[in-house]
């Protein structure tokens, strides 16, 4: 029609100058005049080239030919159906560019814009540990990873990736504070998809203007309960949170105690420099201790990044970390544990961290000795007992190259050794030659077991 033609004009004009800036060899120059010319007279453009992309890699006219004859023209971003008619190609919901938006990838997060900090009184306590995020480029680095670490953990079905969607995170943050993380999460998930729990009624109140559909929960993160919000949400949680660095320990053990009933798969969360380091620690340095032995065992741990102070205000006086934890869940969890109690476990570790500097003989006397009601020849006996054979469970994992088992078995000289030693798994060994596993298989593996008995329910 003669809408069309006049339409179709319009663009030549508008796409001229691009068009000469890409094209570059005369040849393409006359193919493209050619095909506009088609297009014009209404003849079929596949009788000069079916199927075939005029500039390959710009992207900047190509037809395709369908199965009923009918041409389909791109130019710059436009498409041009059957019918004659141009629109821009996101426009098609069928399009990569369209679907983006119901599906997630860390690549799907933009970089984000410098976070504004509240004036007035809004100003960051001390007594809450209150440090916000100032630098847009870092927030975006922690929301791609926490999307990273959310969606590497989701399960999959027959070893194949389904696409997911903002839905299946069952996102929640931990103390966001002035909104920093919130307002990039907000629009990569959408506020259904996102609940918080903040301690502060400032943030409440300042997050509740901002996002108004938002779930924000006044509350004290120590005192939230994982399993039951799990069960709201109909799944394991994704944890994200810039932590205040006086309470991240209590935090992180609270996050492992939920894990016993799968209410939590991963967390991103942020913490002094030092306490990362103690997470993802190796045996025989001075990192290694307690948060090691404990997260190396329950979830698969990394170091994501570095954080200079300079992004936070106030400044910090210390290097922070960005640490991401992969929450195995109860089944695996308990394949490694072997029938191991994890409160036993955690008498166990305590005990013998609690005197790094002596061997761990002399760590567990005391406890062999409160174990065994007083009976020293008992006591003896265990001290040096050869170590038990792994059970069927760890050695399966040892045939299938499970690094955490190929490291389990105990040496003859565990009695020797110092803590800092000893792997993970090794510390599960002892425990079970000191208390056994009788029903511990079946027994639940308990709601608060490293968490303080004052935090939660």
């Amino acid at each position: 029609s003669v809408g069309h033609h006049l339409h179709f004009f319009w663009l030549i004009i508008m796409m001229f100058v691009p068009l000469r800036q890409t094209i570059m060899a005369s040849s393409v120059d006359a193919m493209m005049l050619s095909l506009l010319i088609c297009s014009l007279l209404s003849v079929p453009a596949y009788s000069f080239q079916p199927a075939a992309s005029i500039i390959q890699n710009k992207h900047i006219l190509s037809i395709h030919q369908e199965t009923n004859h009918a041409s389909t023209f791109r130019l710059n971003g436009w498409v041009q159906g059957s019918d004659g008619e141009w629109e821009w190609e996101e426009d098609d919901p069928t399009s990569a560019a369209a679907t983006l938006t119901s599906t997630l990838t860390p690549e799907s997060i933009d970089a984000t814009a410098t976070p504004s900090l509240p004036g007035g009184s809004f100003r960051p306590k001390q007594s809450l540990g209150q440090n916000f995020l100032r630098d847009g480029n870092t927030v975006a680095k922690i929301v791609k990873a926490f999307v990273k670490d959310a969606t590497e953990t989701l399960d999959k079905k027959n070893g194949v990736e389904r696409d997911l969607t903002q839905s299946d995170l069952r996102a929640v943050e931990l103390g966001p504070g002035a909104g920093a993380l919130t307002d990039s999460l907000v629009p990569a998930l959408g506020s259904n998809n996102l609940q918080c729990i903040e301690i502060d009624p400032r943030s409440v109140e300042l997050l509740g203007e901002k996002h108004p559909s938002l779930r924000v929960s006044h509350l004290d993160v120590l005192q939230a309960d994982y399993p039951s919000i799990a069960d709201e949400e109909g799944g394991p949680l994704s944890i994200i949170g810039n932590l205040p660095y006086y309470i991240t320990s209590q935090i992180l053990f609270a996050l492992a105690d939920a894990s016993h009933t799968n209410a939590v798969r991963s967390a991103t969360v942020t913490m002094q420099w030092e306490v990362g380091k103690r997470i993802v620690a190796p045996t025989r340095c001075k990192d290694y201790g307690i948060l090691s032995v404990v997260f190396q065992l329950y979830a698969d741990c990394k170091i994501h990044f570095k954080i200079p102070p300079t992004v936070f205000y106030p400044q910090p006086k210390v290097d922070s970390a960005l640490i991401g934890l992969h929450f195995l869940g109860p089944s695996q969890l308990r394949r490694r544990l072997a029938g191991v109690s994890p409160a036993h476990l955690r008498t166990v570790v305590t005990a013998t961290f609690q005197q790094r500097r002596k061997t761990v003989r002399n760590g567990l006397k005391q406890l062999a000795l409160t174990v065994y009601e007083g009976d020293k020849e008992r006591v003896q006996q265990f001290f040096e007992s050869e170590p038990l054979p792994l059970p069927q469970s760890v050695q399966d994992a040892i045939d299938a190259g499970d690094e955490f088992a190929l490291a389990q078995q105990l040496p003859s000289d565990w009695v020797k050794k110092r803590p800092e030693e000893l792997t993970p798994g090794q510390f599960v060994e002892i425990t079970r030659l000191l208390y056994g596993t009788a029903g511990a298989e079946e027994s639940p593996l308990g709601r608060k077991v490293w968490r303080k008995l004052k935090h939660g329910t």
